[in-house]
């Protein structure tokens, strides 16, 4: 007797008539259709268990061309901003009537690469991407080219194939340094963020365009840092190491900002009153900080709510603008006050 033979693949005609319900019914349950019954789909999920059947999302996909499914790509999720995004994300996505897929690339461009590629095989509708140090447009272009609609979020690749959705930076870097020049300080320093991200670069740029447009002669420092708390620490003992005379400093983030402010203590100094601190982003906790820490606000909500404009548009096969900038306010608090 053979017994090598391989037994017969469960289909979804016998999870039908295992239920006694239609083929399309059981599709309905599999593809979570709320227009089928509680009684219905309680009796496809009991002969799903009975039969061992295994439903091919991935050939669904296929079949289909498409799924519900959003890609949500975030550069670095132990970033407290980070986290803000994605509920601002999620919220705007389940109200296209599709589903979030949050994944992290810690700041690694092969991540990314690796996380894309598996995405792909899943068909998944969209890529919404905070993109990782070290992308390319053309890594971009062919993501587009291969039929995944694209949106960049935060950080932009310039001149590449998908559209960026951007808070406006060298808005918010502008109007902080210029609150510091107008308190009559001379010596002002941008700390933080490394020079392979967009975000740097349109940051600093707005520090730089308050100091060139100031009536008076001041003194500026600048110092990359990674963008974490002991990137900021760093930071700040490296510049008043060398500039001891140091009057102000504008963060490129809220967290760089933290770290700023635990090194000034270590020199016995207090923030907002021998040293004035702005941060970048907002985070819950800045305003619980002693001193409560000024910061440039990015509405992440309004970045969620721009962002699924823009992928409704894509879908619907209209082109959403290239580059759209949010809007920032500066929160004035203690520690520049």
């Amino acid at each position: 007797m053979n017994n090598d033979k391989k037994p017969e693949k469960i289909t979804i005609f016998d999870v039908a008539k295992e239920a006694q319900v239609s083929k399309s019914t059981v599709s309905l349950v599999l593809t979570h259709s709320d227009k089928v019954s509680d009684k219905s789909k309680e009796k496809v999920l009991k002969a799903i268990e009975k039969l061992g059947y295994v439903y091919n999302r991935d050939a669904a996909a296929l079949r289909s061309k498409k799924s519900n499914l959003v890609a949500v790509v975030i550069n670095d999720l132990t970033n407290p901003y980070s986290a803000q995004l994605a509920v601002g994300l999620e919220k705007h996505i389940y109200a296209l009537g599709m589903v979030p897929m949050l994944v992290n690339t810690g700041e690694d461009f092969k991540r990314q690469q690796q996380v894309v590629n598996t995405l792909k095989e899943y068909n998944v509708s969209a890529f919404v991407m905070v993109p990782a140090p070290g992308t390319t447009k053309e890594w971009v272009n062919q993501l587009v080219s291969s039929g995944f609609p694209v949106i960049n979020i935060m950080r932009e690749i310039q001149f590449a194939d998908a559209p960026c959705i951007l808070p406006d930076n060298q808005k918010g870097t502008h109007l902080a340094t210029e609150h510091l020049l107008n308190k009559g300080l001379t010596s002002l320093a941008f700390l933080g963020g490394t020079e392979e991200i967009s975000d740097y670069h349109e940051r600093l740029s707005g520090f730089r365009s308050a100091i060139s447009a100031h009536a008076t002669p001041v003194k500026s420092y600048e110092i990359m840092a990674p963008t974490n708390r002991q990137g900021g620490r760093d930071a700040f003992h490296e510049i008043y190491r060398t500039k001891p005379d140091i009057q102000a400093v504008v963060c490129f983030s809220d967290v760089i900002a933290y770290g700023v402010m635990e090194a000034m203590r270590e020199h016995n100094l207090t923030p907002g009153k021998d040293v004035k601190v702005i941060g970048f982003d907002d985070l819950a906790d800045s305003r619980l900080m002693r001193p409560a820490l000024s910061s440039v606000r990015i509405d992440a909500n309004d970045i969620g709510k721009r962002t699924c404009q823009a992928l409704s548009e894509i879908l619907n096969q209209s082109q959403p603008p290239v580059r759209t900038l949010v809007d920032i306010s500066l929160q004035i608090r203690e520690s520049s006050s």
